[in-house]
């Protein structure tokens, strides 16, 4: 496909005015995915986003404390050995890996919760507004 091609099956034919659109809209101008409906936004998604960071930073948290237990008996077992020292220090990279894992993973739960209510409460004040905006149907079309 030529960049011409391209460039008129973004903004459309050249003389008829911008035709931009997302690739996920139909033909319809101001129509969503079934032909029907604007662009909605649902805090699901941002919410559910939120649930998996916090569960994320559960499974970090336990997995370096059971790493950590795990490697308990190694000096009493292993002592006089050059590779204990190695292992020591493996062990101790790899708690710190699994606390900035665990730290972000906090950090990401509560900006995801943040952007869920903030979206929220933008969708509300928008159709708020929107609501004494009269939008023709297909009654008006029918006159």
């Amino acid at each position: 496909m030529s960049e011409s091609e391209r460039w008129q099956e973004l903004f459309g034919p050249a003389g008829d005015g911008p035709a931009m659109r997302l690739a996920s809209a139909s033909g319809d101008p101001g129509a969503g995915a079934g032909g029907t409906d604007n662009l909605k936004y649902s805090k699901g998604p941002w919410t559910s986003a939120s649930g998996t960071a916090g569960d994320l930073r559960t499974r970090a948290e336990t997995s370096r404390s059971v790493l950590g237990r795990g490697h308990g008996g190694v000096d009493a077992g292993a002592g006089g050995l050059s590779s204990v020292a190695a292992l020591r220090g493996v062990l101790t990279s790899w708690e710190e890996r699994l606390r900035t894992v665990r730290d972000e993973c906090e950090q990401l739960k509560g900006n995801l919760l943040t952007v869920a209510k903030e979206m929220g409460e933008s969708e509300t004040a928008v159709k708020s507004s929107l609501k004494g905006v009269h939008v023709p149907g297909t009654a008006d079309e029918k006159r």
